[in-house]
């Protein structure tokens, strides 16, 4: 691909459904400095680019039009001036870096992280955004101890099966929930020690901890299971909403909280617990030692062309899948 030239990308000129999402052609970027423009070969799909499509804050607010995505992986393709230590050829991995639904991206040098060769690009692509989520929820936002039971709700999508492996790796045990027998099967080879639906949790949490409530519930659906979400919490329990896939909480009153046991609610985002390059650098190469250890799973649950990606994104949005998205531009 020529430099500077036209590539192909997916193009979004108004918000609305999956068919706002169309192929076309946008000009590559030129890296500047401290920049690197990289090919793509994975670009993730993930429910932040839904809410971007869909116009819904703060996610979708900026100008149109715009190429969507976030996260990928790929090669180093040219470098633009202070980008020492990098060269042509170089894999790389990123997240939080707009345009990445296209052929190529131009990313912060500081912000790209080296991708092992014993770690294909597929993987690494997969494992950035969930993968450093479901860290900084049981590492920092809820540090998992020993013993603790956690509630990890969709624990067959991409955060849930990578959050319900490290709950299990710092010995703690999780309730998982799924909406399918497949789905199930999915989390328990994750590690779950019990897997329910979404209308039971609150029980079966109660029933593992004696009756006490879960240390803490980790929430990516948001207004379908909320109430309930705080209702299987301990006294001075924390509920970590981190999505909101059902659609967002409506408005409540916090002594909801204190009528629950002075429990505790955090609404955590990814750019506050890598808002250093050396605290993403951290999370990140955890995340790969594990993948290069066999410690850590990464499941890619589809792959699509980039011109599918209205596909890919429906079929996230309808929970047709499982494990991680992927397009693939080339």
């Amino acid at each position: 691909m020529r430099e500077n030239g036209p590539m192909h990308a997916i193009v979004v000129e108004q918000r609305g459904g999956p068919d706002v999402l169309q192929p076309g052609e946008w000009p590559a970027p030129p890296p500047g400095p401290g920049q690197l423009l990289v090919n793509v070969a994975a670009a993730g799909v993930n429910f932040m680019d839904i809410y971007q499509r869909e116009g819904r804050p703060p996610y979708g607010s900026g100008p149109l039009p715009y190429v969507p995505g976030a996260e990928g992986a790929g090669t180093v393709a040219a470098l633009g001036p202070g980008t020492a230590g990098f060269a042509p050829g170089d894999p790389v991995a990123w997240t939080s870096v707009p345009g990445s639904y296209a052929e190529q991206v131009v990313i912060p040098a500081d912000r790209a992280v080296r991708v092992p060769d014993s770690v294909g690009l597929e993987t690494a692509a997969a494992v950035m955004l969930q993968g450093l989520t479901a860290h900084y929820l049981c590492h920092s936002t809820y540090p998992i101890q020993p013993g603790d039971v956690a509630v990890v709700h969709a624990a067959a999508g991409g955060v849930g099966l990578l959050l319900t492996q490290m709950i299990a790796m710092l010995g703690g045990t999780v309730v998982a929930t799924t909406s399918t027998s497949d789905k199930a099967e999915l989390a328990r080879a994750a590690g779950a020690a019990h897997v329910t639906g979404y209308e039971d949790f609150g029980a079966v949490a109660r029933e593992v901890t004696g009756g006490a409530g879960a240390a803490v519930v980790y929430d990516s659906v948001g207004q379908a299971t909320f109430d309930a979400s705080l209702a299987a919490l301990r006294p001075r329990g924390y509920l970590a909403l981190y999505g909101g896939s059902s659609g967002p909480v409506p408005p409540f009153d916090p002594m909801q909280l204190a009528a629950h046991g002075s429990l505790f609610l955090t609404r955590p985002t990814m750019g506050s617990y890598i808002a250093t390059p050396e605290e993403l650098h951290r999370r990140a190469g955890d995340l790969l030692r594990w993948i290069q250890s066999g410690q850590l799973s990464v499941r890619v649950g589809g792959r699509y062309p980039l011109a599918d990606a209205g596909r890919a994104q429906a079929d996230l949005a309808a929970r047709r899948t499982t494990g991680k998205l992927l397009l693939l531009p080339g």
